[in-house]
């Protein structure tokens, strides 16, 4: 028997209280609480009423033993740690996103970083899932364009949604952004600022969403009257390193670029290390693009051009349908986009006439 001061509970209430109150069905009550269908609209707003008013709070364990799957979203990702990588605001905005979809949902949240080049990451995965019982997986780049990954947690019957896979065959749920389209307008607003040698630098070839930049890049060079010349095409793999290395390459050139677009954030800090090494100011004769709009972006300097990618955004919708749509026989198709869009800063700026003529680089 609870005791109460004036309205407030001042014992953990049970889902019989919560019947009680509304006058409903204990089972109603679960139904609400689990967010299952076949509940009207009005006794689904008396039971979350009389949540909201008695504090109710699940017993999570009771409610996991109770079904298949526990109330649990797992993110798995490839670890950053394993590669020269330094940037860990790519993973946490995505753990922000989904953190968020589970605290609104009262689940759980669970990470699993892996090396998606390991031979044995399909029984890996299994075995997790036999483990945990998560409601749903939310499935990262680039393992989520890797069909082997893919078939391995499919195989599990667990509902997944993928991140950026890179393609938009409506097969399976996913939730994307519009890198291609995006990474086009970034180009085509470094050619309205008059650069004419445009270079770009590819991230790793494994994911496809980061691909997609490189082709929306070409597309860009063409909508702006611009000829691609592939020896301003440089071929990174994510990482700082890589981005420093290729930005010394295109700066060596005898006709050199005028401006840089990488193909993420990291390569694009490593192209500013590589202009400060070699005397070249940045944006005055050379201006550097990236993409993703990680935190070190705007604490560099100068801080950093970029395509601020809605990162938080799509990982909270994936959790989200996860939650919603996991009881269900299967998710919906298809593929939701969250647009992108461009973030100006300082490291951007008109192209020198001299070198956006072509006449090469001053003596």
């Amino acid at each position: 028997m609870r005791t109460k001061t004036g309205n407030e509970p001042t014992t953990r209430a049970t889902i019989d209280d919560v019947a009680d109150l509304a006058g409903v069905s204990i089972k109603t009550v679960s139904r609400v609480v689990n967010q299952e269908p076949n509940v009207r609209d009005a006794t689904r707003a008396k039971v979350e009423k009389a949540i909201a008013r008695l504090n109710y709070r699940p017993n999570l364990s009771a409610r996991n033993l109770a079904s298949q799957r526990a109330r649990v979203i797992a993110l798995v990702y490839d670890d950053p740690s394993a590669y020269q990588i330094p940037s860990a605001g790519y993973i946490i905005r995505m753990q922000t996103g989904v953190l968020r979809a589970c605290q609104k949902a009262d689940f759980r949240f669970i990470i699993h970083p892996c090396n998606y080049q390991s031979p044995g990451i399909g029984q890996e995965l299994k075995a997790l899932i036999e483990h945990a019982r998560p409601h749903g997986i939310v499935l990262a780049a680039p393992l989520s364009n890797m069909p082997g990954i893919v078939r391995a947690i499919s195989s599990t019957g667990t509902p997944m949604v993928r991140l950026s896979p890179g393609t938009r065959n409506g097969q399976q749920y996913s939730v994307a952004t519009n890198d291609h389209e995006v990474s086009a307008e970034m180009t085509r607003y470094l050619a309205s600022l008059g650069h004419r040698r445009i270079a770009f630098i590819k991230g790793h070839p494994s994911h496809k969403a980061v691909g997609n930049r490189c082709t929306g890049y070409l597309e860009g060079l063409r909508d702006s009257g611009l000829d691609l010349d592939e020896r301003l095409v440089e071929q990174g793999d994510n990482s700082f390193g890589s981005g420093e290395a290729a930005g010394c390459r295109l700066l060596e050139l005898a006709n050199r670029p005028t401006a840089i677009f990488a193909a993420n954030d990291d390569m694009a800090a490593g192209v500013l290390r590589a202009a400060s090494l070699k005397g070249i100011a940045v944006p005055g004769q050379l201006s550097v693009a990236g993409c993703d709009d990680i935190s070190l972006a705007s604490q560099l300097c100068p801080t950093l051009t970029t395509i601020r990618q809605p990162l938080v955004k799509m990982a909270e919708r994936a959790a989200t349908v996860l939650i919603g749509e996991g009881h269900k026989p299967s998710l919906p198709r298809g593929t939701d986009l969250i647009p992108a869009t461009l973030t100006l800063r300082e490291s951007t700026g008109p192209a020198p006439s001299s070198l956006a003529a072509g006449q090469g680089a001053p003596e």
